[in-house]
């Protein structure tokens, strides 16, 4: 997609954020969420992931905001520190045009940046020829294993596929301290 501007989110984004997520909520399977948290809930969940210091970027074509993508920890446990988990949507106008990788790339690039050794996808209505399945693979992610009939969603039942991309080395050598904390382990 040509004219395509990768940024970082800001709070004016959120309007256009909720929309598009709202979308996906309400249509699509990748998130498991049943009903659309409104605007005032998005923005709790932006500063808790920016606050954080995590990236949360967005992609605009021509000045609006076609697509949005952050990272956060995998889990919230200490021993979890190292591992992060991404999360991409993208307005359905924009959708089958190459700005998933795009995002996906830019998450790469910053997390890997931020130290973390594991980049977990944890993609709801997963099966091989599902986008997320296919953007992670590109991606250099390999599959991890499958929880079967783990969702419900649009009267069926769903499979969450876990796939993981090892960053920095991943388990081959010890960590001085988690990203993101100033504490040592």
């Amino acid at each position: 997609m040509p004219d395509i501007h990768i940024r970082p989110a800001q709070p004016a984004d959120l309007t256009t954020i909720t929309e598009i997520y709202r979308d996906a909520v309400l249509h699509g399977t990748a998130t498991y969420e049943i009903d659309p948290p409104d605007q005032a809930e998005m923005t709790r969940r932006f500063h808790a992931i920016t606050t954080d210091g995590f990236p949360y970027i967005v992609a605009e074509l021509d000045g609006a905001v076609i697509g949005y993508a952050y990272a956060s920890y995998f889990r919230s446990r200490p021993a979890y520190w190292w591992s992060v988990e991404d999360s991409i949507y993208i307005a359905p106008e924009a959708k089958g045009r190459g700005l998933g990788k795009r995002l996906l790339g830019q998450l790469i690039k910053d997390c890997t940046a931020l130290g973390f050794r594991q980049f977990i996808a944890v993609i709801g209505d997963g099966h091989d020829d599902s986008a997320s399945v296919r953007l992670h693979t590109s991606a250099g992610f390999s599959h991890s294993g499958t929880i079967r009939a783990s969702g419900f969603k649009h009267g069926r039942w769903l499979d969450t596929v876990l796939m993981q991309l090892e960053m920095n080395g991943g388990a081959a050598t010890l960590p001085e301290k988690p990203p993101l904390r100033g504490d040592t382990f």
